[in-house]
């Protein structure tokens, strides 16, 4: 079987806010990493070539493998964009629109963060746009029309923005149901990325791609161990009791609490 790392990156910088620290990198290991995948052998694809790719039935090419981005920080469009762009890497970058525009309502805890107005800048350097939400909480304890708003505003807002579709999603946290499934492609959207810390495969599920998330503990080697196939479960597989324990336990907290973020 075909095992593909969709890695799952979040800030890179050697100063990040204590609440993202743990999924935070270091400029000096983010170089690794990129420097690993060059060398990999495989082949770097978006999300929307991934799936593409997988939708139509065509081969995929050699060793593909797929870096993502979440939420929006501020070295995204800086740093980050460059480094990738240096390697000819391309990337699927996911926007929380709540996060990029001060003064609107997010749960996203506070940290430095590009703007919306840079998301072209994202595009020149050869990143793939995605939504990420409005407001980053999870998805599958809202209720019907709260997860419409939270699919649909975020898509409407970047496209209207960037002037072409925005095809791609990803789960805040990952967190997803069928319920969730369902109402991400009656959104419009033709993929959405999940977490489930494993690698994907060509039989994986298009509306919740596993991916790989990117901790600060991760070391260079257990990145090249995931780019040799290695280190970790492969895509497709059915939820665990444990994991559907926790979806209805956060369902009944949401009730009685109200949104919560996704983090």
């Amino acid at each position: 079987m075909t095992r593909i790392p969709v890695l799952l990156y979040h800030p890179v910088t050697d100063d990040p806010p204590a609440w993202i620290a743990e999924f935070a990198v270091t400029p000096r290991q983010f170089a690794s990493h990129l420097d690993a995948i060059a060398d990999s052998g495989r082949t770097p694809l978006t999300v929307g070539a991934l799936t593409g790719h997988l939708a139509a039935g065509t081969p995929l090419p050699p060793r593909p493998v797929v870096l993502t981005f979440d939420d929006g920080f501020a070295d995204l469009a800086g740093p980050t964009a460059e480094a990738l762009a240096a390697r000819a890497l391309p990337a699927t970058a996911y926007l929380t629109t709540g996060a990029l525009a001060p003064g609107r309502p997010c749960l996203l805890p506070p940290a430095p963060m590009m703007t919306l107005a840079q998301a072209p800048r994202l595009e020149e350097h050869g990143l793939e746009i995605g939504a990420h939400t409005v407001s980053h909480p999870q998805l599958d304890t809202l209720r019907p029309a709260a997860l419409r708003r939270e699919l649909a505003d975020p898509k409407a807002e970047l496209e209207d923005l960037l002037g072409h579709e925005v095809r791609h999603l990803a789960y805040p946290h990952g967190y997803n149901s069928p319920a969730v499934r369902r109402a991400a492609r009656a959104a419009g959207y033709a993929s959405a990325v999940a977490v489930r810390h494993a690698l994907s495969s060509p039989a994986d599920e298009p509306f919740r791609i596993a991916r790989l998330i990117v901790r600060r503990t991760h070391t260079t080697a257990d990145v090249r161990a995931w780019l040799a196939g290695t280190g970790a479960r492969t895509a497709p597989y059915p939820d665990s009791l444990p994991t559907l324990g926790w979806r209805l336990y956060r369902r009944t907290r949401a009730l009685l609490k109200g949104p919560e973020f996704a983090g």
